[in-house]
């Protein structure tokens, strides 16, 4: 290896790792101001942010293996055989990644806030109650017996779901007792 090929990858290096940081902080700074005009909990907002990263840190491995030229051959081979045992993780629980897609869309679109009354229209049992909190997984609602309930996300997005009671003033800290607020 040359010093100036040496030279050429470090500061293409540098050049990569410093692209990544910029958009990464025009991403969080996009994200900061909508989670503020929507009045979205710091929870939700971290949890959006921590994909984020895994997004950028996966692009940045890439563009380093790129500029070092790591042997695509050999690398290939950890690559599919990591794929294959996801894979067939995610064969065994393919609802996984939905629900995790399913809360990134609900981040962005999701008309129902914390601290709302729903309803969701399932075919066999309408569930009724206040949004407690919204996870990357699962929504969970307090009905008016003071049950918690988890209900998937994917499911969510596919069912209808009716805001009964709309609240304005949700709170900041889903730890808060929502289902005094009915």
């Amino acid at each position: 290896m040359t010093l100036s090929k040496l030279y050429f990858e470090l500061i293409a290096t540098g050049v990569l790792v410093l692209i990544l940081l910029i958009t990464r902080a025009l991403i969080m700074g996009l994200i900061r101001r909508f989670s503020h005009s929507e009045q979205i909990i710091d929870r939700r907002v971290q949890l959006i942010t921590k994909l984020i990263n895994y997004v950028i840190l996966g692009c940045a491995l890439v563009g380093v293996f790129i500029i070092w030229g790591v042997d695509v051959r050999n690398l290939g081979v950890i690559v599919s055989s990591i794929f294959a045992v996801i894979g067939v993780a995610f064969f065994a629980q393919w609802s996984i990644l939905s629900n995790i897609t399913s809360g990134v869309i609900m981040f962005f679109t999701f008309p129902y806030k914390i601290g709302d009354r729903i309803m969701i229209h399932d075919k066999e049992y309408e569930y009724i109650g206040i949004i407690e909190d919204i996870k990357t997984f699962h929504i969970v609602i307090v009905n008016d017996a003071g049950q918690r309930i988890t209900y998937p996300n994917s499911l969510v997005l596919q069912k209808g779901v009716s805001i009964l009671n709309q609240n304005n003033n949700a709170p900041s800290d889903p730890s808060s007792n929502v289902s005094k607020q009915s």
